[in-house]
């Protein structure tokens, strides 16, 4: 990297992004030090983009374009691949004009109709076919997630949501036991919702969902595009917003989190705050953090993947949250209530089955509506 140009304006110009000075300074810099490539911590409109490229004579990349490359490089699978092209076209489409300025030399001369144009709007007309044929391929997987999820919804589910490379797949790993968990020190190491049973001990059992991290100022066109993936957290009977405690800038990834959890409409369920990469912090420091982070959002808790028992506290919380939502119940049913007895197994957690005479005892995981229904079918409830 050659060095780092910043100005402090009102607002950005809606021409040229920068001001007419500090573009010119940039110009010189770039022919100065021989630069092929200027990288801008936002997102440019197309016709500043275009305006930057004339005035400095040099290759521009916004913040967009480059998370969207590293998005490319990181998908693995299929869907993943179709919901990244699906972003970069749609990034793409509005600033081809960029693409083909080498032809501008063909476009004089009267009643002609010069082959840069031309190739413009076969472009467009390619990239908005291809558009329309990814959205129609994620429908159908949302729907495939959508069968999914309706398979699920016996179980009690949380998702872990976080800033990337918050830890959130490394605590997949270390809870789920299954080294086939992909745990990387990278950006958006995950693209895709990965879900592993978690065993909590004394009969409790969640599905565990890993799920794509957040940046600041993360593109629309992602957000749009992995809509469908990042709505598996509307299923989620809690939230595990995963925070990296070793982070200086902590405070403002979780606001960014928040803030993509609201424009998706994930408000309403329960969440806990999970602070993670604890061992990375000196002992005087974590307890100054959690002396400061109590007094504002009391039930947070603090773990490391790194040391012996340092997810312990998630365990007992998710735990403790399977308790408060699914009770055990025990139910006493009669050979005719066969019908309850299925729906028993189907809705809620059967714990013990066994006979008592002519009766069935059940002993089962079941929340406040299923228990409620059980009640108005004539079931015996002998303990709740």
């Amino acid at each position: 990297m050659v060095g780092t140009f910043t100005q402090q304006i009102e607002r950005p110009h809606p021409a040229t992004y920068l001001g007419k000075g500090k573009l010119e300074e940039l110009a010189a810099r770039v022919e100065h030090d021989r630069v092929t490539l200027v990288l801008f911590d936002d997102e440019l409109s197309p016709s500043q983009g275009n305006n930057i490229e004339k005035a400095i004579t040099c290759r521009v990349m916004d913040r967009a374009e480059l998370i969207l490359d590293i998005f490319a490089t990181r998908a693995r699978t299929s869907e993943a691949k179709m919901q990244v092209e699906l972003a970069q076209l749609e990034y793409m489409l509005p600033r081809l004009t960029r693409m083909w300025t080498h032809l501008e030399k063909f476009r004089g001369g009267i009643g002609m109709r010069g082959p840069g144009e031309t190739q413009l709007e076969t472009d467009r007309r390619l990239i908005n076919h291809r558009i329309k044929v990814l959205r129609e391929r994620l429908v159908d997987v949302q729907k495939g997630r959508e069968v999914q999820r309706s398979n699920r919804r016996n179980s009690f589910k949380a998702s872990l949501v976080g800033y990337t490379n918050a830890g959130k797949s490394s605590i997949l790993r270390a809870m789920s036991g299954d080294e086939q968990v992909y745990v990387q020190n990278q950006l958006f190491a995950t693209l895709d919702p990965l879900t592993r049973e978690v065993d909590l001990g004394e009969n409790a059992k969640v599905l565990l969902t890993d799920t794509v991290g957040f940046i600041r100022k993360l593109p629309h066109h992602l957000v749009a595009s992995f809509r469908a993936t990042l709505e598996e957290t509307k299923d989620a009977d809690v939230l595990l917003h995963v925070v990296d405690a070793s982070h200086p800038q902590w405070e403002e990834q979780r606001m960014v989190v928040e803030q993509v959890l609201g424009e998706l409409g994930v408000t309403e369920q329960p969440s806990l705050l999970v602070f993670n990469k604890t061992d990375l912090l000196p002992e005087d420091e974590l307890l100054a953090l959690q002396a400061r982070v109590g007094a504002l959002v009391p039930g947070a808790i603090y773990v490391s993947c790194a040391t012996e028992g340092g997810l312990d506290p998630l365990t007992r919380a998710l735990a403790g949250s399977i308790r408060a939502r699914r009770p055990v119940s025990e139910l006493r049913l009669l050979p005719e209530q066969g019908r309850l007895l299925a729906d028993l197994h189907r809705l809620g957690q059967v714990l013990e089955q066994r006979t008592d005479g002519d009766r069935v005892v059940v002993r089962a995981r079941m929340d406040a509506a299923l228990l409620g229904r059980m009640k108005q079918a004539g079931a015996e409830v002998v303990t709740e």
